[in-house]
């Protein structure tokens, strides 16, 4: 009780950034991308149970703060941008679900990058759509499973969450349950149908309850999601083989090149060192260290002559 599914996404933003354009955008974007990332959940109120697009949404607070816990907002604050901190920013966001569905991930992701890059582009125009308040329209819009619930603006406007995002969201704007091999929220809704109707019973039985954790267990013999992925139900953007290299094999295009092959070289070599975000450290006599402070440069002589030195 008082708990849900969270997924932390950080982002790194230019520190030029107007943090107050995130109000105006990028917060209510993140309030209405749930009709698409939302994880679903039976959720159990006061005038009865319902299905509900988000695990998330009962659970936040406030729109920005740096608290995390006590009192969860949409945007944390917290700012670490584990870079060159003149550059850049870390955008910490915590109104997420956590999705079992890689393509609900993929889209989660990928829209809120886009959305950021095209907010660090100046000649990029976007509407002012700041809501009266987020707080209440991040739970009205998770309530409503058919997207069609209007919120209010701070203008006074009222817009449905499918308006905010409308170009990628075409079915859900047609049929929301077309898109059960996508959307972690509608394949849970199935499940949960489905066994209602075959028992016969209301969604407050504890069937429906065990549905509602069993979804989201990451043990493949057991998950709901796991089963329906070996029955090709679900739609996958990688693959096992893909997730096992991701797992030892650095990317290659990135810092983590850097740091992966410091830290293979020195365990082979069974040297003592210390690495973080931005620091590679031997903890020899000499305590050489490298400090790496773009994310983004993927090769550095300083790291070529520390490795090769081990």
């Amino acid at each position: 009780a008082g708990n849900s599914y969270g997924c932390h996404e950080n982002y790194l933003t230019e520190r030029s950034d107007d943090f107050n354009r995130y109000a105006e955008v990028l917060i209510p974007f993140l309030v209405s991308r749930q009709i698409y990332a939302g994880a679903g959940k039976v959720l159990h109120t006061a005038r009865g149970t319902i299905f509900s697009l988000s695990q998330r949404a009962e659970h936040i607070w406030e729109g920005i703060s740096s608290a995390t816990t006590r009192s969860r907002p949409i945007i944390n604050t917290r700012d670490e941008p584990h870079a060159d901190a003149e550059k850049y920013r870390r955008l910490h966001v915590i109104v997420g679900d956590s999705n079992m569905s890689e393509y609900a991930t993929f889209l989660k992701v990928g829209a809120t990058s886009l959305l950021l890059s095209m907010l660090e582009d100046p000649s990029t125009v976007l509407r002012d759509l700041t809501l009266e308040n987020p707080i209440r329209a991040i739970r009205e819009i998770s309530h409503d499973i058919t997207g069609q619930r209007r919120v209010r603006l701070a203008n006074g406007r009222e817009v449905r969450a499918l308006d905010m995002w409308e170009h990628c969201l075409k079915g859900l704007e047609s049929d929301p349950m077309s898109l059960w091999r996508e959307c972690d929220w509608v394949a849970k809704y199935r499940l949960v149908e489905a066994t209602a109707n075959r028992h016969d019973i209301p969604m407050t039985h504890p069937k429906i309850a065990m549905i509602d954790l069993a979804y989201h267990d990451v043990d493949r013999s057991r998950g709901l999601y796991y089963r329906l992925q070996r029955r090709d139900q679900v739609e996958r953007t990688t693959t096992d083989a893909a997730i096992a290299s991701a797992m030892t094999q650095p990317p290659q295009t990135t810092r983590a090149r850097l740091r992966g092959g410091f830290v293979s070289r020195a365990k082979e070599r069974r040297r003592d060192f210390t690495v973080d975000w931005v620091h590679l450290k031997l903890n020899d006599q000499a305590q050489r260290t490298v400090l790496c402070k773009d994310p983004f440069k993927a090769r550095d002589e300083r790291v070529e002559k520390l490795i090769a030195s081990l």
